[in-house]
């Protein structure tokens, strides 16, 4: 028996209790070791669905919707993941909202009040509409018919700046209508967003109704007329309020002016029956103005025909041009190098038609309006633009996913938040 009672002399028994020790020590360290991976990529998860939480909301998730996300992502879902943080109404109130709020003005701030423009874009992507609507659709979003607001109005902005300041949730409690229904345009007349109010006051107002064909073809297809100038089209329907001799010079014309009018004044023919009509010294901005149409049967004054007057400002400039006298479109860019666009001769053989809705379905059913939902998106959750071979690859395959899921906006935002989880 030795001094501490075991049959073991001292040293043996301290030796024998380290090698116990030890097999224990080593055996938690297995256990860490195997646990490690696991408790790792589960922390990788979680902040990878933290910052796409923020980035499709800009707010933090709860600490269940954070869970729930990371499980996801870890289970190799992270499509999913991205769907539930959509599930917040702050990807509604705040992203949705500035996302579509530059394209209701020319300044293309998203400082701006919410409107029936943004409402819609806002509706249409909550519901997972077929986003290419938005440019022909008659289709409007409201407020809720119980909340107390005032009724939507074709002369202010009133039910939409007590939506927004009420602080009401623009997930559950915008509804669909028609356009036609509120705003008393036939429903043939209905184009989506560039016959809303907003885009009206914006786009309609004063000038000669190009400005509405300029900022959609920039808001939609992420196209400037500097892009898209081509002075090899035919110049036959260029109106007269464009000089053929600037300052004296017909060279000017010839190889500037012509190459975006040659294609857009046979585009913008298609507004040729709308205005956005209100008082400029008592209301400059036109808050308390109102879109107007001439329907069948009416005539304007200025040109004796249902065409705005609008259309004959500053004709003196050069007579001979062209004058408008229907609402008749042509795409002349379907040919030379704006073919690149991706033009949709199956939806419409002809390239060609009468006024806005289907002029608006010309512009929706092209690869570049695809392409430029894509980078949107893109841009709105990565926080940059694509700038290299794999981000380009990126957008090619939300291109993609976007056609196959019917054009339903909500998968671009997936996809792009996916994308962008790592980064």
């Amino acid at each position: 028996m030795t001094a501490n009672g075991s049959n073991w002399p001292v040293g043996q028994h301290t030796h024998r209790i380290l090698m116990q020790s030890g097999r224990l020590i080593g055996m938690g360290c297995l256990l860490a070791s195997l646990a490690l991976p696991w408790q790792f990529a589960h922390a990788g998860a979680r902040e990878q669905a933290q910052r796409m939480h923020e980035r499709l909301t800009g707010v933090r998730p709860s600490a269940g919707v954070l869970e729930t996300m990371a499980l996801d992502i870890q289970g190799g879902n992270a499509l999913q993941a991205a769907y539930t943080a959509m599930d917040d109404r702050a990807f509604y109130d705040v992203t949705l909202k500035n996302f579509a709020a530059p394209w209701t003005n020319e300044a293309q701030s998203s400082f701006v009040p919410l409107n029936d423009y943004t409402a819609t874009v806002i509706g249409v992507v909550r519901d997972e509409r077929d986003f290419r609507t938005i440019l022909y659709d008659d289709i409007l979003y409201v407020g809720d018919g119980a909340l107390n607001l005032p009724p939507y109005a074709i002369d202010n902005n009133d039910h939409y700046r007590e939506l927004e300041a009420g602080g009401y949730s623009l997930q559950d409690h915008l509804d669909a209508t028609t356009q036609s229904s509120r705003n008393g345009l036939p429903s043939t007349a209905t184009a989506g967003v560039m016959t809303s109010r907003a885009a009206a006051r914006a786009f309609f107002s004063a000038g000669t109704n190009r400005a509405m064909f300029r900022f959609t073809l920039m808001n939609h297809l992420c196209n400037d007329l500097e892009q898209v100038n081509d002075v090899t089209r035919p110049p036959d329907r260029i109106r007269q309020d464009v000089s053929r001799s600037p300052g004296g010079d017909s060279r000017v014309f010839l190889n500037n002016c012509v190459g975006c009018h040659s294609g857009m004044d046979p585009l913008a023919q298609a507004f040729a029956y709308y205005d956005f009509e209100y008082e400029a010294d008592n209301d400059p901005d036109g808050n308390l103005g109102r879109l107007v149409y001439n329907t069948v049967g009416a005539t304007d004054p200025d040109t004796g025909t249902r065409v705005q007057g609008k259309y004959l400002i500053n004709a003196a400039n050069f007579e001979p041009g062209y004058i408008t006298r229907d609402d008749r479109w042509d795409n002349y860019w379907r040919a030379g190098p704006n073919r690149r666009l991706g033009w949709d001769s199956a939806q419409n053989p002809e390239g060609g038609g009468y006024g806005a809705k289907s002029m608006g379905q010309e512009l929706a059913h092209s690869d570049a309006f695809a392409e430029c939902q894509a980078k949107k998106v893109f841009r709105t959750v990565c926080l940059r633009d694509p700038v290299d071979g794999a981000d380009r690859s990126q957008i090619a395959t939300m291109v993609s996913n976007l056609r196959a899921s019917g054009f339903k906006l909500k998968r671009s935002f997936a996809d792009s938040a996916v994308y962008c989880m790592g980064d």
